[in-house]
């Protein structure tokens, strides 16, 4: 099964979602609602809802709690990627302009604050006094991250434990979020709900990684920006910090980034990253983080959207957009 039949065998639930997210983002306020409608028409691949509606399966499946969960998770994305393109100063995602370009930034800044507010709205709409002390803790951890994000911009002497606990708040967290409150709103066994956390967990950080290596290997046709965006930015990732720390081209690559000449020397580097091993290697963390996902799996009941859930790990671990 590929994840288009995947996409395709869950069309009708996740047109719900979609009016459910179309539903939320609505305001009188032009400007708002132009800017998030243009993250929202951008789409994605929609994948914390995919994770919600399966996880649903392994309870008592209620598409109207459902698509709340699915499409508050997905407001929150959508938040994190209009502030992360400021902090970036990213002018393209996924091939079209950004909030930050399209408008500046302070429209950016309050269409962010806009999506965590609706969510805030949408969430408290499941009467689940547990369920918000989770998703609570979570959005205060994400910010957190955001603010780490700021301070490593441009750090080189990153320790690889900075970099995982960047990507977990980056991106880990809301993909256990989607697979843990999917169970919990349908009533799954605790047992059930903690190995569908610890799945997301683990195939959330498997997709960061990925993605920080497509960074390096993919097209700009592909990725929808330039290849080595996050390198422009300031973005220093894994196949990076691999070479800079471990590999035989460490010292010209040190010798680059001390002369201060990085910003203008970029296609040497991204040349030494590939040159280094360190994408193999960021590769080879993926995968583990995938073999950690599939043991949280066996240890769910044995149903059709378990093996879905392994489709999925296995298209994380081998995409290439």
């Amino acid at each position: 099964m590929t994840l288009e039949d995947i996409y395709l065998s869950m069309r009708k639930d996740l047109k719900e979602i979609e009016r459910e997210l179309a539903m939320a983002i609505k305001t009188d306020q032009d400007v708002l609602y132009d800017a998030s409608y243009q993250l929202f028409r951008a789409g994605g691949k929609r994948i914390r809802p995919i994770f919600v509606l399966l996880a649903g399966y392994f309870g008592n499946y209620q598409l109207p709690k459902l698509k709340k969960v699915a499409a508050s998770l997905e407001l929150v994305h959508m938040a994190t990627l209009v502030h992360d393109d400021i902090i970036d100063d990213a002018d393209r995602r996924r091939g079209k302009l950004t909030v930050k370009a399209e408008w500046d930034n302070c429209v950016a800044m309050s269409t962010g604050d806009y999506l965590l507010a609706k969510f805030l709205l949408l969430i408290t709409e499941l009467n689940n006094e547990k369920l918000h002390q989770i998703v609570s803790k979570a959005l205060v951890q994400i910010v957190e991250g955001e603010i780490d994000q700021i301070r490593d911009l441009n750090e080189w002497d990153l320790s690889f434990r900075e970099y995982l606990r960047r990507i977990k708040r980056k991106t880990a967290l809301l993909i256990a979020l989607s697979t843990q409150l999917g169970a919990m709103v349908s009533d799954a066994r605790p047992e059930v709900v903690r190995s569908l956390h610890q799945y997301g967990y683990y195939t959330g950080m498997a997709f960061q990684i990925i993605d920080d290596i497509l960074d390096f290997t993919g097209t700009s046709d592909q990725l929808g920006k330039p290849a080595g965006s996050d390198l422009r930015q300031g973005n220093i990732t894994l196949p990076a910090l691999y070479a800079y720390n471990c590999s035989n081209v460490n010292v010209r690559l040190k010798e680059i980034i001390s002369s201060g000449e990085a910003n203008t020397r970029i296609d040497e580097i991204i040349g030494l990253v590939k040159l280094s091993g360190g994408i193999e290697y960021a590769q080879q963390l993926a995968e583990r983080y995938i073999t950690k996902a599939e043991r949280a799996l066996k240890q769910l009941p044995p149903i059709k959207e378990r093996e879905t859930l392994y489709e999925i790990g296995h298209f994380i671990a081998d995409r290439t957009y």
